[in-house]
């Protein structure tokens, strides 16, 4: 393949729209496509609340190994003699591919098969979210659009939104689960054969196959470089409070919304507005200033997550669920952006494999919400009990997050500087 082909796609559009697609299939089909099924999954009694948190909790596993895998893959090519540098297009190609073919086997009716189904998607989407992330924010970065990294993570709220009505109307078209999984099996597969291309022209392409732009910043600043493990490990755990944080709402809230308004005609509507504020918050923090800190930012988004979580519970009525909903939604990739972009400045020179580790700590709080639910549930004298004292808990946790960033930036040590953010190398 010639140097040309080998580059990356020269267009900044065009790679913020396929970070966008990769991560709506992954994201937004792959792990989320599960939540709008669930309640015809429980209608159908092909599981119970149980299997379900099981399902879930396989799928964040997965997701979970999947970070931990991309996290020292490095360490590991470079003990097996072979470069560190890690083909990620080629990577995104195959786990969009594994997305695929998961989504459509779970249409089987083979229950057994399911919870293994579920564990490998949550690998496939760690996959393709750190290997999108890393090689988009890159790419776009040496372009001098960094701000534009951040329509990449309009796309899980994409597809939450488009999984969310297709199982609104196949609800009401009293149509089987398994209907709804071959749907998104082949809207991912559609959408998977839209960016492939842009994903292959990429490949192999080295870190300095993208032309220099005027005024990007080649090196990391001094104080980032200064950052060590303490802020590392601040910054892992804090973001490892948001999986949790989010997760119960994120997993259950179908469910939780039919037990508190049994007769309402909205019910499946809770769904894609979460997906809908996802996709706002994407586009708000990609219009933000380049120049905040970043720590401030995420405090402020946990905060505004805790409230979503909290609203339900506050005012259970249509309009709590409802407002509750957007606020979960608002701050979720914005949340991802602004860390995943803490990380780069921090350790620019290793961003991926700290990606991972990040992502691996949000792996380990998704994997305890689901069972904790359940737990809490059996523990309770009635579901709606169970589940008000995790989304409690929850919120607090995300509180917690919030307080743990702002005593970060309170801290001090560097603010983003001025100008593009620093690029991954």
């Amino acid at each position: 393949m010639s140097g040309v082909r080998a580059a990356a796609p020269a267009s900044p559009v065009t790679l913020a729209l396929a970070g966008l697609v990769a991560l709506g299939v992954a994201m937004g089909i792959g792990r989320f496509a599960f939540t709008p099924l669930l309640p015809l999954m429980l209608a159908e009694r092909t599981v119970d609340l149980t299997g379900a948190s099981l399902l879930a909790s396989a799928n964040y596993l997965g997701y979970l190994v999947g970070a931990v895998g991309c996290t020292f893959q490095p360490w590991l090519w470079r003990r097996l003699g072979r470069p560190a540098a890690v083909d990620g297009p080629r990577l995104v190609r195959a786990g969009l591919a594994a997305t695929v073919l998961l989504t459509l086997g779970m249409a089987v009716p083979l229950t057994a098969a399911w919870v293994p189904l579920r564990f490998a998607a949550g690998v496939a989407s760690a996959v393709v979210f750190l290997h999108t992330s890393g090689f988009c924010l890159e790419q776009l970065a040496r372009r001098g659009r960094p701000s534009m990294g951040a329509l990449i993570y309009v796309g899980p709220g994409l597809g939450i939104v488009a999984s969310g009505l297709a199982a609104t109307a196949l609800v009401q078209a009293r149509a089987p689960a398994a209907a709804g999984w071959l749907t998104f099996g082949v809207l991912a597969a559609l959408l998977t054969a839209g960016v492939w291309r842009v994903f292959h022209l990429g490949r192999g392409a080295p870190a300095t196959a993208a032309p220099a732009t005027p005024g990007a910043v080649p090196a990391p600043a001094p104080a980032a470089a200064r950052a060590g493990t303490g802020t590392l490990a601040l910054l892992t755990l804090a973001y490892g409070l948001a999986g949790i944080g989010y997760i119960v709402t994120a997993t259950f809230l179908p469910v939780i919304a039919r037990q508190a308004l049994p007769a309402s005609h909205w019910l499946d509507l809770f769904w894609p507005l979460f997906g809908t504020g996802v996709m706002a918050g994407a586009v708000l923090a990609s219009r933000l200033s380049p120049h905040g800190d970043l720590r401030l930012r995420l405090a402020a988004c946990y905060l505004l997550q805790a409230t979503g979580v909290a609203a339900s519970l506050v005012s259970p009525t249509l309009a709590g669920f409802a407002l509750g909903s957007l606020l979960l939604g608002l701050p979720f990739t914005a949340i991802t952006f602004f860390a995943m972009q803490e990380v780069r400045r921090v350790r620019p020179q290793q961003a991926t494999a700290f990606m991972g580790l990040l992502t691996a700590a949000y792996g380990l709080g998704q994997i305890a919400g689901p069972p904790l639910a359940a737990w809490l549930v059996a523990r309770s004298g009635d579901a709606a009990t169970g589940f008000d004292r995790a989304l409690w808990i929850a919120a607090a946790l995300l509180v917690l997050g919030g307080v743990l960033f702002a005593a970060m930036a309170w801290r001090g040590g560097a603010r983003l500087p001025p100008g593009p953010r620093p690029t991954a190398t």
